[in-house]
């Protein structure tokens, strides 16, 4: 059979930065509002955006015909009185159902009761990141930092109307009306009626251009712990995953994907594969070769029976040794400066004394619990896709270029999502892609349900960039830190990808986030960069630079600490001065965890502290030494300042959750590469925290009158080195090669 050649046909969509750092967009894509309506009314009325000027009377009588209320994108009223909020961020278990829905709920006073979450359609226009720019998608830690004003001004616009429905039918001012808990009174009159009893007149109102939101002391919501909104039906095992979508007629797919990255498609023999009962296709896509079937373990048996013949000489054939050999090698001279203040290289001479210490940072896959999935129905002029969308956007631009249809004829039905980590935004939507060109090439005469294995995605996958650093540093004879030489070698996340635009002078921000926004005073910093050319597809990974920068400059600056003879928390505090967000996290978490009392016979603790995504975070870890020398993680206490916490209750789990996967990663995780192959393929080898290696984790939040910040990802980073320092403390060696060996630093 003919075969094609792999290749990456998704179009390059947007130049945004998907991390919220100003950029020129590539590309608007267009939207159509009419459509958007019409697809959008169905159950409890219309929806636009309340941005959008003229639209309000359109949307009040087509709400009024469905018998509901939608003053703007974001809220529906039923005539029951349930509020629903429509969520443009994805919820994949980080809590935006509920967090996003809060603030809607603050500012209508509404019952939490009667409050229900669900996703948005795809439609950049009305459902834009506001940090991104155009384009609809989560990620960054940005979904309650660039929500936070736009949905409260959405729920004050509801409450208003209502306000006013009920002032008109009452015949009273609506200045002497008051709502609490989804009812609306006039103590005057005595009336008092729930939200259902006005969404017809309200519909039929003109949407207020401004609207008075609440001062911080009159919050009955922001800032208290409302129970999540997906738990109930996650707990049920209510809530519908990509992988439970089902469709009349659907076929499962796998793709067998080249072994060695950027290897090409020879020739297949699939008579074996077609033998297999169940299997109904076979096919040539770029990616590799499809086999479908009516049921997942048809199809891959029907894959496993394949044989292909690859050209793997156009692939990465490297292994993981040979490719750190010659980061080492590039190491030795400087590279592209990301940030330079004085002169490092002259302090450093002048220096009573220098430390140097390298490390080494392996490939990471993000391993989700829910693989990658996706579903595609093709029909005449228009597609449906059924994904845990991350961009949607970019998956909505990408499907609409390989099937030759307008964005705005692509409609995808955001899913729940276990998990992603970042996984899910890839700037050329290879789920999606990938779900296309397989239904395409059957001809879309069914719906296909494409499946990646958790082989596929760990072997097959994007990752976490293998890095290298080495530091310098000098004291003078006081003790005082004088020169700070940073130097990293790694690949570019975004650099021959739509987010291009983000690498100036050489620099991608994303290899050196957390390195050149170092926050301790000295008078002479140099960092700098060599990008290197790898053929293994990376991605950003939970909290991206900060996975190793972190790691590398909380380490390093306690191995300061200690030639300079003082307390690791009291050295930071002296170069803290102009970053009183970093020196109150680093206290908190000092006191509570009793930095300055010894610690139980057999423990010792290590700390750090980091900021990514404009929250600021410090851990104070504690282990115990077993006599085989291996260490457990007892207790972490965590210190948190991302501004107003919205729910305290999610902020404490976003924390927990990313130290839990932050140490998994250090203590367990490394993909390497032997001959361009992936050697890990599963949990077994591939290893996430086990349940009885979870320490006690103990959460404190800063009281902030600052706008809320991002807690998904900025956990992850102090972990690493926080415990590392625990462990210098009781072992006596420093560990600069991650992962950790449980039992032997003999190679630290």
């Amino acid at each position: 059979m003919l075969a094609r050649h792999l290749d990456n046909d998704s179009p390059q969509l947007l130049g945004s930065d998907v991390f919220g750092r100003p950029m020129k967009a590539a590309a608007e894509l267009p939207a159509s509002r009419r459509q958007f309506l019409k697809a959008s009314a169905a159950g409890a009325g219309l929806v636009i955006g309340f941005t959008l000027a003229g639209g309000n009377k359109l949307a009040a009588l087509a709400a009024a015909a469905e018998g509901g209320f939608a003053p703007n994108a974001f809220v529906r009223v039923a005539p029951d009185g349930t509020v629903t909020v429509l969520i443009k961020h994805i919820e994949f278990g980080q809590g935006t159902f509920t967090g996003l829905a809060t603030l809607v709920a603050e500012e209508m006073d509404a019952d939490w009761a009667q409050v229900r979450a669900e996703h948005a359609p795809a439609d950049a226009s009305l459902y834009n990141n506001l940090h991104w720019g155009p384009v609809q998608g989560t990620g960054g830690s940005s979904s309650i930092a660039n929500s936070y004003e736009q949905l409260r001004r959405a729920g004050a616009a509801a409450r208003a109307l209502l306000v006013q429905a009920a002032a008109e039918a009452w015949g009273v001012p609506a200045g002497e009306i008051t709502v609490a808990k989804g009812v609306l009174s006039h103590d005057g009159s005595g009336r008092r009626s729930g939200f259902g009893a006005f969404v017809q007149a309200a519909a039929r109102l003109e949407t207020p251009v401004e609207v008075a939101l609440k001062p911080a002391a009159d919050f009955t919501l922001i800032g208290k712990e409302a129970p999540r909104l997906d738990s109930r039906a996650k707990s049920r095992g209510e809530a519908l995953y990509t992988l439970d979508k089902s469709l009349p007629g659907m076929l499962t797919a796998l793709i067998a994907r080249p072994p060695v990255f950027g290897a090409t498609l020879v020739s297949f023999d699939d008579s074996a594969a077609r033998a297999v009962k169940g299997v109904t296709d076979v096919v040539a896509v770029p990616q590799g070769v499809a086999v479908l079937g009516r049921g997942f373990w048809a199809a891959k048996q029907g894959r496993d029976a394949l044989q292909i013949t690859w050209d793997e000489s156009t692939g990465e054939t490297r292994g993981s040794d040979q490719i750190m050999a010659e980061y080492k090698r590039l190491a030795e001279k400087p590279g592209d400066i990301a940030r330079q203040d004085g002169d490092a290289e002259t302090a450093l001479a002048g220096a009573a004394k220098v430390l140097e210490a390298d490390y080494e940072f392996p490939f990471l896959a993000h391993a989700p619990m829910e693989p990658l999935d996706c579903v595609v129905q093709l029909g005449e002029g228009v597609a449906d896709i059924w994904a845990g969308s991350q961009i949607p956007t970019v998956d909505q631009g990408a499907a609409a270029a390989l099937l030759g249809l307008e964005p705005q004829q692509v409609r995808i039905h955001t899913m729940f999502a276990g998990g992603s980590f970042g996984r899910r935004a890839t700037p050329n939507a290879d789920m999606v892609s990938e779900a296309v060109n397989v239904a395409k090439a059957i001809g879309g005469r069914a719906p296909v349900k494409l499946v990646w294995t958790r082989e596929d995605d760990i072997q097959g996958g994007r990752y976490r960039p293998m890095y290298f650093h080495r530091l310098r540093a000098g004291l003078d004879e006081q003790g005082r830190l004088v020169a700070w030489q940073h130097r990293i070698v790694g690949q570019s996340i975004v650099r021959d990808t739509p987010f291009a635009g983000m690498i100036q002078n050489g620099i991608d921000p994303t290899s050196v986030e957390g390195a050149n926004t170092l926050p301790y005073h000295v008078p002479n910093i140099t960092v700098d960069l060599h990008t290197t050319d790898v053929g293994v597809p990376v991605l950003w990974w939970r909290s991206v630079g900060s996975t190793h920068t972190a790691y590398s400059t909380e380490v390093f600056i306690d191995e300061l600490a200690e030639a300079a003879g003082k307390d690791p928390v009291d050295f930071r505090l002296e170069l803290l001065g102009e970053h009183p967000r970093h020196a109150g996290v680093l206290k908190l978490a000092a006191e509570k965890a009793g930095w300055d009392e010894a610690p139980a016979a057999g423990r010792t603790r290590g700390i750090a502290v980091h900021e990514s995504f404009h929250t600021f975070v410090a851990e104070a870890a504690e282990i115990s030494l077993a006599e085989d020398g291996s260490f457990k993680v007892e207790k972490v206490v965590c210190a948190v300042d991302c501004g107003l916490a919205v729910n305290p209750d999610q902020v404490k789990a976003q924390m927990e959750g990313g130290i839990a996967y932050g140490l998994g990663a250090v203590l367990h995780n490394a993909l390497t590469l032997d001959g361009g192959r992936v050697e890990q393929s599963n949990f077994h080898d591939y290893q996430p925290l086990r349940m009885n290696e979870m320490p006690e984790v103990e959460v404190h939040i800063m009281p902030s009158d600052e706008p809320p910040t991002g807690v998904g990802e900025p956990g992850v980073p102090p972990i690493g080195a926080a415990v590392a320092n625990a462990v210098y403390k009781a072992t006596g060696r420093r560990i600069r090669r991650l992962p950790f060996d449980l039992h032997d630093f003999s190679a630290a």
